[in-house]
């Protein structure tokens, strides 16, 4: 969202520079027409009309008040200077060469003033300030003419219009960031069903086929080929517990990695994919160029896996981040998220899915876990393994 204020009062800035650019313009012009003021007093007002534009400028580019005001005031100088009659009196036609300047120059700079209190009070100050300076101009009795009508439509419309943009861009935001939602949701949703019925085919195909031959004694089957069978199923087993999804190549055949000796970024992504379908984003940092023994790939990927799924279950956020380290002996894994956090002392460890799945794991191969959190601070979890 503060993205999205953002974009918002870079249009609004925007809105204001071309439309005040315009009218400055076309004020400028109507200035020039010979015989609406005499030479003295539009020398004198020509520096102001660029120094009005160069603040209509900048408004378009920055977000600074101090632009708006020097701005106004550069207008309302124009107003003073002519109303000053340097030389000789205006025109009776000098009327229609103030409302582009009053109703559409002045009145741009309303569109950067709807947000604030702050901002509303000089907007209300600058109309007072624009519609006296233009009757005294004008001379209309009773103080009313159809040019200080003209003036008063052009404040309202900056006003209204400067309104309605800033508060139809975050409303808008909000609607497309629900339908975003909804449809990630249902992609979700799908990608778990498919990944449901998936899962049941490959279990169809091989598991629970050797299962069965197993349950008929081997009927019909070498002893060799039975166990090169189970082999494979488990083989099948541990890609899909960290994660992975096998390729079929046929029927009850799936293309499996070698696990001798993986790369460890290579399962760090399918690890990712796993948690990215189940709405937790998770963020990877460092190298994933390291090479590990298949044992203790198993349990640092296991434990990684647990406390991404603790982050999941537990931390109220839906994100976060793992940095993996290396040195001559050790790889390391620091797993964060910004969530609720806890109390160590408060908690049993044993309830933390944390004692056997994660310490006992990686115990049984030599490396070591450290947790680290506090309420409202999130969670921290250090991961240390051979190499």
């Amino acid at each position: 969202m503060e993205l999205i204020a953002k974009e918002r009062d870079r249009l609004l800035q925007r809105a204001a520079r071309a439309i005040g650019l315009g009218s400055t313009a076309v004020a400028l012009l109507c200035f020039s027409v010979p015989g609406i003021l005499d030479l003295p007093t539009y020398i004198a007002v020509v520096p102001f009309f660029l120094l009005l534009a160069l603040c209509q400028y900048r408004v378009g580019v920055n977000q600074s008040v101090v632009w708006v005001l020097l701005g106004v005031a550069s207008g309302l100088a124009i107003l003073i200077v002519v109303q000053l009659q340097i030389g000789a009196p205006p025109a009776a036609s000098i009327g229609t060469a103030i409302v582009p300047l009053a109703a559409g120059s002045i009145a741009s700079f309303a569109i950067v003033l709807v947000s604030g209190i702050g901002r509303l009070g000089l907007l209300v100050l600058s109309f007072v300030a624009a519609a006296t300076l233009s009757g005294l101009v004008i001379g209309a009795p009773g103080f009313f003419s159809p040019e200080l009508a003209a003036i008063l439509l052009g404040w309202l419309l900056a006003t209204v219009f400067g309104y309605w943009l800033g508060a139809s861009v975050p409303r808008a935001a909000r609607r497309i960031y629900s339908i975003g939602r909804a449809h990630r949701a249902e992609r979700q949703a799908s990608e778990t069903e498919a990944q449901r019925r998936q899962g049941a085919r490959l279990l169809h195909d091989t598991v629970l086929a050797t299962l069965t031959l197993l349950a008929h004694s081997g009927v019909g089957v070498a002893a060799s080929a039975l166990q090169q069978q189970a082999g494979e199923d488990a083989r099948l087993l541990r890609q899909l517990r960290l994660g992975a999804s096998p390729v079929p190549q046929s029927s009850g055949v799936y293309n499996l990695e070698p696990v001798e000796e993986s790369a460890l970024g290579t399962t760090l992504e399918s690890v990712k994919q796993r948690f990215g379908r189940m709405g937790l984003e998770v963020s990877w940092h460092g190298t994933g160029q390291v090479l590990l023994p298949s044992e203790v790939l198993d349990a640092f990927l296991l434990a990684l896996a647990e406390c991404l799924e603790n982050v999941r279950r537990h931390s109220g956020v839906t994100d976060a981040h793992v940095t993996i380290t290396d040195d001559e002996f050790t790889v390391r894994a620091m797993v964060t998220d910004a969530g609720v956090g806890f109390d160590l002392k408060d908690i049993d460890e044993a309830r933390l899915g944390f004692k056997d799945s994660v310490v006992g794991r990686l115990k049984d191969v030599g490396g070591n876990a450290r947790l680290f959190s506090s309420p409202g601070a999130g969670t921290t979890v250090v991961l240390e393994v051979p190499k």
